[in-house]
């Protein structure tokens, strides 16, 4: 056994073939160990990838979900993909794939190596750790969340709101299903948003890592300027790190983008109040947050369901003071608010990272779904 080796059973890591039931949000920490949120047990599994040393540059890929298909033996149509993390040593790229759907769905994590071959991870014989959320909501908790998707996408249905004067396509997960909504590694403590069974249903958890100590969760509240209210329920959809790690700007559905201090989100039962600091526009739901240098200055990247691709720079947010009112008129509420935004013109971009001076986006189009790479100094 290596020191290596002896240093992650130390951590309560073990040598084993863990069992996953879903794959959703992942995210790396420093030294390569890979977080995979798994909602349908209500755990986070932690796998040691650090002797990953195979380099891996900038890769992109037409046809993603053609090419997964074909390594799966499965169908275009069967092909999920739910998140993508780059590996901090080799950068190669890791996607959460689950393949079909239902109670017969096959969860994966698919590395993505030089010329985009594919190979199977963390399938067997791997070290890992794993931390049960307690506090998830119930199996059978009857309770659903919904979420807007574009309206080119098969799944979900349509509804009209009037509030708004539009018609959406949306879809509903079990509330269960949205225990981890997405998660990042902040300062040796992994950082979990989604719901929770407490009454205040939106949570943030911070994780101490290694899985030695107790998760401590704060219920969020926050203004949402479309519904002109505040809201303690639909739970942060998409977040990022912010301020070097003092704190994280999140998005929800129908779109606040909202910022929290770490120094609030203490545990222990508290409920933290977020800044609001923009509404990107009603009718949406935000899929992912990326932050980029550029020029010396950081910006923000928000991929949305059926809003365009936004760039928001971190010093109009740092100068932005919290909105309160509501915005009745359905003119309005199509407007964004708050701090300035760009639209970008990269169309249907999903899920984001960012890699050695690029931005790797998720992108479809009629032809299906693609891996493309966008140089920061482009955006």
């Amino acid at each position: 056994m290596s020191v290596h080796e002896k240093d992650r059973d130390q951590e309560g890591f073990a040598l084993g073939s863990p069992e996953l039931r879903s794959v959703g949000p992942v995210a790396f920490t420093p030294d390569g160990v890979l977080f995979v949120a798994d909602n349908v047990q209500a755990e986070i599994l932690a796998f040691d990838l650090s002797s990953d040393d195979r380099k891996t540059g900038v890769v992109e890929i037409d046809g993603l979900d053609e090419r997964l298909a074909a390594f799966l033996g499965c169908a275009v149509d069967d092909v999920h993909v739910r998140d993508l993390a780059v590996h901090p040593l080799s950068r190669a790229l890791y996607l959460s794939v689950m393949r079909g759907a239902g109670e017969s769905a096959v969860p994966l994590v698919i590395r993505v190596g030089d010329g985009g071959e594919f190979s199977q991870s963390v399938a067997e014989d791997v070290r890992y750790a794993r931390m049960r959320i307690d506090d998830a909501p119930a199996a059978d908790d009857e309770r659903e969340e919904a979420s807007v998707t574009a309206d080119s996408d098969p799944a979900g249905e349509w509804i009209d709101v009037p509030q708004v004067g539009i018609t959406l396509r949306i879809t509903r997960a079990s509330l269960r299903g949205t225990t981890v909504t997405d998660l990042a590694f902040v300062n040796g403590e992994l950082l979990v948003a989604g719901a929770s069974n407490e009454e205040f249903v939106s949570t943030l958890r911070r994780i101490p890592f290694p899985f030695r100590g107790e998760a401590q969760a704060s219920s969020l509240e926050i203004f949402h300027v479309s519904h002109g209210a505040y809201e303690t329920h639909s739970p942060i959809r998409a977040f990022v790190p912010y301020g070097g790690g003092t704190g994280i700007v999140a998005s929800y559905t129908c779109t606040p983008l909202v910022h929290f201090p770490l120094s609030d989100l203490t545990g222990q039962g508290t409920r933290a109040v977020g800044r609001t600091v923009a509404d990107l526009g009603a009718a949406s739901s935000p899929l992912d947050i990326v932050s980029f240098t550029q020029g010396g200055d950081e910006y923000l990247l928000v991929s949305n369901a059926r809003l365009p691709l936004m760039k928001i720079a971190c010093k109009d947010i740092d100068a932005q003071e919290a909105l309160t009112e509501p915005r009745e008129s359905p003119e309005l509420l199509r407007e964004p608010a708050g701090v300035p935004l760009r639209g970008l013109p990269h169309e249907g971009v999903s899920r984001m990272a960012v890699t050695d001076g690029h931005v790797l986006m998720l992108q479809r189009d009629d032809s299906g779904l693609h891996l493309r790479a966008h140089s920061t100094a482009s955006l």
